[in-house]
């Protein structure tokens, strides 16, 4: 990869365009988590990789590409985040009612459905943090060193979005329905 790398720093269109396939799908799967909505991503993904070649020239460090790449995709992700969209949503408040329990599926589903709202609550900067090491499975210097911040901000950054994901979670549980398992 360094080689394509190289090339492409010197102007390769062929070569960026081969390490663009080689790393799209990560990115896009990152952004996805980072933004949660599919089209801010797929923008947030083309934002990045247009950014990336016009700075290539730049790069010093041939093997941090990766890095490199991901900083690049979380600042689109931010940009993408700041802009607003008109979206409409419809919220229902049912009453609690004697429905029968879900089967395992359903439940799991609700925990899914109860994660993603809590993670919607968190900001940017600490979703990238969230998905960075735990999705991407990356250690936090590392998760550091991809959004340009100390060690300690990234540590920090991680243990406020999990409160943040706990008291939201707490707060979901105490709500009728979703506490007992039921079809709200």
């Amino acid at each position: 990869m360094r080689h394509l790398v190289e090339q492409a720093r010197d102007g390769d269109v062929d070569a960026f365009s081969r390490l663009a396939s080689a790393s799209i799908a990560d990115l896009y799967a990152v952004a996805r988590l980072i933004l949660r909505d599919t089209p801010r991503a797929e923008d947030a993904v083309q934002d990045a990789l247009v950014e990336a070649w016009r700075s290539i020239r730049g790069l010093r460090d041939p093997d941090r590409f990766d890095a490199w790449m991901h900083r690049l995709l979380v600042r689109a992700c931010h940009r993408q985040g700041r802009t607003k969209t008109r979206r409409e949503v419809v919220e229902l408040h049912l009453l609690e009612t004697d429905a029968p329990l879900l089967d395992d599926s359903a439940v799991s589903l609700a925990n899914r459905d109860q994660l993603e709202r809590g993670f919607r609550r968190l900001p940017l900067d600490q979703r990238a943090v969230i998905v960075l090491h735990f999705y991407r499975g990356l250690p936090l210097t590392d998760v550091a060193e991809i959004l340009a911040i100390p060690a300690g901000t990234a540590k920090s950054r991680l243990h406020r979005a999990t409160q943040t994901l706990r008291a939201a979670l707490e707060a979901d549980a105490r709500e009728p329905g979703l506490a007992k398992g039921r079809i709200a």
